[in-house]
């Protein structure tokens, strides 16, 4: 019995030492598994940890540059840049965020446009990257904010730099304005150059200049504590502000082309001939640029959309208008250049035309006619049947050639962005667009600036431009040059042209002589000066279509069925230092409406008294 016993105390404590050495080695194996995980993690996952580790107490914040300024010619201060604050929501550090939004509308002011732009904007940044609730704050809502910002975490106040025009709606269609990036402005640009960035240039100057005015974003490397509490900056690289710009445009002739016009829908450019500087560009009317800086409110935005006006439309870039008699001297040139007419070859004008084989009268402006008349002489009193004959014998295609060597159905490539090309028909055009054959009588139409044919008013200045060059066509620019942040001086931006040669310089000569009497004796006298001469050609251009045995009374028809109102014109004729085109749409006469307006300008510019002659008499162009 005894020996039973020993035997099963010497089973039970092999058994035991089995299992305290299965257990010992269970226990080695998983204290080796351990170190071997704590080697890996500890060495040879070491660097990547280390980055980890950085990255929770390290954050790089872009800083955006501030946005290049824009002067006029004089030094005028014409877009600048103010603090503006924003309340700010950091996603990834807020619990309930409806709650938040909630306890800080009872704070300060929050309406739906701002919820709504809060809800596109989170959906385009990154969670934590502050996205704004409100903008613009007053002080009043800085300071209640600043005594209960508390009981908001990841709720903050951020002041900005923001665009702002001093000048408002004097500026609006050449400057332009910025706004918010949007998603499809989003797609399209350089995410890292415009982190911490909000604005973007979306019209105008502003758009056409963007790179320049923008600038480099820069950087901090800053230490945070588990809060994200900024504790230290560890490394920075500040940011290059955008060049300054500095403009051909001068603001002050840029507000009197804008009183010229008055309470008028219409346009004005005005070009230094010399180098293509834009003197000035309105168009009137205009809107306040500064609505759309921070957003406008869709009621103001629908009020400016909705108006009959259309001050949102750029008329100087984008207004595309049949160019009427103002045409004619373009056309005169392409008949000398091509040897189908000479100064001396007269024409009768019995007051219509008519195509050999064709019982259809093409009328001149004057019923009664003009009798025989040369070139200079067709020009002067605008005889619509001399430039009928003149277009007929030189055919579309020499014509529409010649008349886009200036410029006309192209874009002039002016740093304006939104610009418009106009239409220069011609018998490819109307055989792809149409799907039609070219007929004769479409070129008559296009030889008095009727019809398709459309132009723009600031293609219009850039040809009168190139005819006081004689033959010198300047690409139009805005900006002059661009000043980079501590530069010494401003680096003068490109000038590009292209010449347009007639063979004879004496051709040059009796269009310019021509267009003077156009004003000392012609359609436009009544703007005639004794201070210096102005070369120029009046012109309409017909709203609507008259029948054969119609005729236009003004006084019969609603303001919106009057003839627009068109002026073409440089000055002074020895030495050109301006040239212009002005349209006032629905002005009637260009002789009696839209040439006043042009001289104007001129007398501010070249230092000369306004004083009108009323002629009054017939109708004209």
């Amino acid at each position: 019995m005894l020996e039973a016993n020993l035997e099963d105390r010497k089973r039970e404590a092999r058994l035991v030492s089995i299992r305290a050495l299965i257990a010992g080695l269970l226990a080695i194996a998983a204290l080796s598994l351990v170190v071997v995980r704590l080697v890996h993690l500890q060495v040879d996952q070491h660097d990547h940890f280390t980055v980890l580790s950085r990255d929770n107490r390290v954050k790089v914040q872009p800083l955006p540059p501030a946005r290049g300024l824009i002067y006029d010619a004089n030094g005028v201060l014409l877009a600048d840049n103010h603090p503006s604050f924003s309340l700010d929501i950091t996603i990834e550090k807020v619990g309930d965020l409806e709650a938040t939004i909630e306890g800080l509308s009872r704070l300060i002011r929050i309406e739906p446009q701002d919820r709504n732009r809060f809800e596109r904007q989170k959906r385009q940044r990154m969670r934590f990257q502050g996205v704004p609730i409100r903008l613009n704050l007053t002080q009043a809502e800085v300071a209640r904010f600043a005594v209960d910002g508390h009981r908001f975490p990841g709720v903050d106040i951020r002041a900005e730099l923001v665009r702002t025009y001093p000048l408002g709606e004097h500026t609006a269609h050449v400057l332009g304005y910025v706004g918010r990036i949007n998603e499809q402005e989003l797609a399209r640009i350089d995410k890292s150059n415009y982190a911490g960035s909000q604005f973007i240039g979306k019209s105008g100057l502003e758009k056409a200049h963007e790179a320049l005015l923008h600038g480099q974003v820069g950087y901090q490397q800053v230490e945070v504590n588990a809060r994200g509490r900024v504790i230290r900056t560890l490394e920075s690289r500040p940011p290059v502000s955008g060049k300054d710009l500095h403009l051909y445009l001068d603001i002050g002739l840029q507000q009197v082309a804008k009183e010229a016009l008055g309470e008028e829908r219409g346009a004005v450019v005005a070009i230094d001939p010399r180098n293509g500087g834009v003197l000035a560009l309105v168009s009137n009317p205009s809107f306040d640029p500064n609505l759309f800086v921070e957003g406008i409110s869709q009621t103001d935005y629908q009020a400016l959309l909705s108006s009959p006006d259309k001050p949102l439309f750029n008329r100087a870039v984008r207004g595309q208008y049949p160019p009427g008699s103002t045409i004619k001297q373009f056309v005169a040139l392409a008949g000398l250049a091509a040897g189908v007419t000479t100064s001396r070859r007269a024409t009768y004008c019995s007051g219509a035309f008519s195509l050999p084989g064709h019982s259809h009268r093409f009328r001149c402006w004057r019923r009664g006619g003009h009798g025989a008349v040369n070139l200079e002489q067709a020009l002067v009193q605008s005889c619509d049947v001399y430039f009928y004959d003149l277009a007929n014998r030189m055919g579309i295609d020499r014509l529409s050639g010649f008349l886009s060597d200036f410029g006309f159905g192209s874009l002039t490539g002016i740093d304006v962005a939104g610009e418009l090309g106009g239409l220069m028909p011609s018998r490819e055009w109307k055989q792809r667009v149409r799907k039609q054959a070219w007929f004769p009588g479409e070129t008559l139409i296009v030889g008095i600036g009727q019809g398709s044919f459309l132009a723009t008013p600031l293609q219009l200045a850039v040809a009168t431009a190139a005819v006081a060059n004689h033959g010198k066509v300047i690409r139009p620019q805005v900006a002059r040059a661009a000043q980079a942040p501590g530069a010494p001086a401003a680096e003068q931006l490109p000038m590009l042209s292209h010449t347009i040669e007639l063979g004879e310089k004496q051709q040059w000569d009796q269009i310019v002589n021509a267009m003077a009497k156009v004003v000392e004796s012609g359609t436009a006298r009544r703007i005639r000066s004794t201070e210096y001469r102005i070369a120029g050609k009046t012109g309409t251009s017909q709203v609507f279509s008259l029948g054969q045995n119609q005729r236009y009374n003004a006084a019969t028809l609603p303001k919106h069925l009057h003839d627009h109102a068109l002026f073409v014109a440089f000055a002074p004729v020895e030495d050109p230092r301006i040239a212009i085109a002005v349209i006032v749409e629905h002005g009637g006469g260009g002789g009696a409406t839209a040439a006043p307006v042009a001289r104007r300008i001129m007398d501010a510019y070249l230092g000369g008294a306004t004083v009108l002659t009323d002629v009054g008499g017939e109708r004209g162009d």
